[in-house]
């Protein structure tokens, strides 16, 4: 099954509201026709400013985070609905940064993706091991558990607005990147992994994305990947001409 390959550049903590905007009105310049869905993600501050500016466009306007409750007295959250309110399509859950500084476990993400769907919202759910976790052969044991705990009680219909994120903990931000063996491996997992929990049909039509230390100079061998539907960029799409040579990769045959 053919899937639309989708490029999301997460800014993590960066860009105001004034950068923000500014980086849009270039990236839109500059973006050219890409065959790939294309999200943004900005911190919650400058999701208005860039939905201003993108609004209209094909690119998508994806949140980094979101809580469970669609409102109450939660001081410091943002609720699914706010976040459809500024223009959000995508929202990122369960980042292993997220996990690792606040705490956020498998139960939480499940809570967290339940409630976006709900809202007409569609979750980018990120999964992956840690150093200790690969070097003592637990990758597979940790994405299993992690997509169990994620999805659980999730029906098919559901499931149908989730793409997940393969982001080894040990590649985010360091230079370091899965091999390509590597990673063929847990995505053909993750695949297998769904075909098993809803059925064939909904598994071979997820989009599985990789994260990791994502550049110019190795997207287009990360997309030659079997099972490698787009990636998740972290530190490369702060600027506007690494992004887009990312978002216009380059199919290898």
């Amino acid at each position: 099954m053919k899937r639309k390959a989708l490029i999301v550049g997460n800014w993590k903590m960066h860009k105001g509201p004034a950068e923000a905007r500014e980086f849009a009105k270039e990236l839109l310049k500059e973006i050219g026709d890409p065959e790939a869905e294309v999200g943004v993600a900005p911190p919650f501050v400058s999701l208005f400013p860039v939905w201003e500016v993108i609004r209209g466009s094909f690119v998508k306007l994806c949140a980094q985070n979101v809580f469970w409750e669609k409102e109450g007295a939660y001081t410091g959250e943002i609720s699914p609905l706010m976040l459809k309110d500024v223009g959000c399509s995508y929202v990122i859950i369960g980042h292993s940064e997220r996990r690792i500084y606040f705490g956020e476990t498998d139960q939480m993400v499940n809570k967290k993706l339940k409630a976006v769907i709900k809202e007409g919202l569609k979750g980018i759910i990120c999964v992956g091991e840690n150093l200790q976790e690969r070097e003592e052969g637990k990758t597979l044991e940790v994405i299993t558990r992690q997509l169990n705990g994620a999805l659980e009680t999730l029906t098919e219909e559901e499931m149908e607005q989730v793409v997940i994120a393969y982001e080894p903990v040990w590649a985010i931000g360091t230079g370091k990147n899965a091999t390509p063996s590597q990673i063929e491996e847990v995505h053909a997992k993750i695949r297998e992994l769904i075909a098993g929990r809803f059925n064939s049909v909904l598994a071979s039509s997820l989009r599985i994305l990789y994260g990791g230390s994502v550049k110019p100079d190795n997207i287009d061998e990360l997309m030659a990947i079997p099972d490698v539907d787009g990636v998740l960029v972290g530190g490369a799409s702060l600027r506007v001409d690494s992004f887009v040579r990312i978002v216009n990769f380059r199919r290898k045959e």
